[in-house]
């Protein structure tokens, strides 16, 4: 918030006292926009801030049969300004969320990845949720920037676990004929961005591919093709995910079904713009990733599950009708006759062999 724009939004209120409803639904919103509290029933934004919420409330409130007016405020000195910031000072939200990150940072090693990443994903949406009504911020956002930034340091070293660092190579398109009937392999203990790369693989780009879970990148087999590790490939690059980069790197970028699928994929697997159904995504996978006994039969499951995903995609993309089966599934790969192919997998094959 400029400090030179001292004006403020004020809204001045009595709520009716037999609805309850619209006395809850009103302090939530009060509180969700950063309201600050000038006396009983006089609240005030920082002008430009809220986006008219003030008016909306002020509307509710005035259609449930209570009393509501906006204002416009100016603080007329240097005093009552100062007297009107100290209305938004968040450092006490950001002192109990440092603590919570403290607290965080010495059970992380101890959560497992998966908890981990909610535990991170939590308190980064807390940080944000406070900085969204910092109207006027200071040191004590900077700390608890540094304090998060910190944990996420903390997270990458504990559980990267051969996750790959985004190289900065150019996307260049390729022929999916040079990719045909091909082996392909990715780091073991497969997790979203691999096994939706190998999905997209299978049912867009090598509908015959066979795959090889590795623990390290040298024991990739000469003839496989890497992707999702440091030195594979396909692999991240600049602000893409291995899926992405299969996606682009094959010209099937067009296809609306695999973009909303790539959106989840990135987020779940690296954070960024929270996709619709990403949520949904992760506790399927979880779900699976429980009951498999090993990764041929988590990424059978997986398929199956992103084929829902795309035909449901799809359908929604073409605005209704019948749902679709992935391209691969109607059409032949390059070079290929016709037939449908097969998602089924070889499951138990000893670590380092192939699967189909």
């Amino acid at each position: 918030m400029n400090g030179s724009n001292a004006g403020l939004n004020a809204l001045v209120l009595s709520l009716p006292t037999h609805n309850s409803t619209v006395r809850m639904r009103v302090w939530r919103a009060l509180k969700d926009t950063g309201c600050g509290v000038l006396r009983d029933g006089v609240y005030v934004l920082p002008a430009g801030s809220g986006n008219g919420v003030l008016g909306e409330i002020e509307s509710e409130i005035r259609s449930a049969g209570g009393f509501a007016m906006t204002l416009e405020l100016k603080p007329r000195t240097a005093e009552q300004l100062s007297e009107v910031r100290k209305l938004f000072d968040r450092s006490a939200d950001y002192g109990a969320l440092i603590k919570k990150i403290d607290t965080a940072r010495g059970a992380l090693p101890r959560l497992g990845a998966r908890k981990a990443q909610t535990q991170l994903r939590r308190l980064r949406a807390g940080f944000d949720k406070i900085a969204k009504i910092d109207f006027y911020p200071g040191q004590a956002k900077l700390q608890a920037a540094e304090a998060i930034a910190a944990l996420e340091r903390g997270f990458r070293e504990a559980y990267a676990g051969g996750e790959p660092r985004s190289s900065k190579r150019r996307l260049r398109g390729l022929d999916p004929a040079r990719y045909q009937k091909r082996l392909w392999a990715t780091r073991k203990d497969l997790w979203v961005d691999r096994l939706a790369s190998a999905w997209l693989i299978k049912r867009f780009i090598d509908r015959n591919a066979k795959f090889v879970w590795i623990g390290r990148p040298s024991e990739r087999p000469r003839n496989a093709i890497g992707f999702d590790y440091n030195g594979a490939q396909f692999t991240h690059a600049h602000n893409l995910v291995t899926f992405e980069v299969l996606r682009g790197s094959f010209g099937l970028d067009r296809d609306p079904a695999l973009m909303a699928i790539g959106s989840a994929v990135h987020f779940l697997d690296v954070g960024g713009i929270p996709a619709p159904d990403a949520t949904g995504l992760e506790t399927l996978l979880k779900g699976i990733k429980q009951k498999a006994r090993n990764d041929d039969e988590l990424l059978a499951e997986a398929m199956r599950m992103l084929d829902f995903f795309h035909s449901a995609y799809t359908d929604k993309a073409s605005g209704g009708g019948a749902g679709r089966l992935p391209v691969s599934q109607t059409r032949a790969a390059p070079g290929e006759g016709a037939s449908r192919p097969s998602s089924a997998l070889v499951p138990a094959a000893r670590p380092g062999k192939e699967r189909v």
